[in-house]
């Protein structure tokens, strides 16, 4: 369960972060729109999983800042032109191993295809709708 709530917060992070330097305000009320779809859909999952509505709300305000510090440090990372930045947040966050495992590398480069792969498809073509372009793993 952990593994896949890492991942979706990686590939809306990604995406949210393209879509913001993109500098438009369409491509940023996207971007929340699909902030908030993700956490709508954790809200209903965790009632689907027996969450009592008063627990709700605290676990998914405690997700929201983990997703923000999240997606604060990967940007930082990615803006970052030291590779070991993006391997450290790799390790660190997805991983919780050390940078010498060697899932690191490859999960390094897929992030990394990743991050070309939104930006050149482009804002305009995600904000129409499409599909979001990313890399077989």
């Amino acid at each position: 369960m952990e593994g896949r709530f890492e991942l979706i917060m990686l590939h809306t992070a990604l995406l949210i972060i393209v879509m913001r330097r993109a500098d438009d305000d369409t491509a940023a009320a996207v971007s929340q729109a699909t902030f908030d779809a993700m956490f709508d859909d954790f809200d209903a999952a965790m009632r689907e999983m027996g969450v009592g509505d008063s627990g709700i709300g605290k676990k998914i305000r405690f997700m929201a800042e983990g997703f923000y510090g999240r997606a604060k440090n990967l940007d930082d990372a990615l803006a970052s032109d030291d590779a070991k930045e993006l391997q450290a947040f790799i390790a660190r966050n997805l991983l919780r191993s050390e940078t010498d495992d060697p899932r690191v590398d490859r999960l390094a480069l897929y992030v990394s295809s990743a991050v070309s792969a939104l930006q050149q498809q482009g804002p305009d073509e995600l904000v129409q709708g499409a599909k979001p372009g990313f890399p077989r793993p």
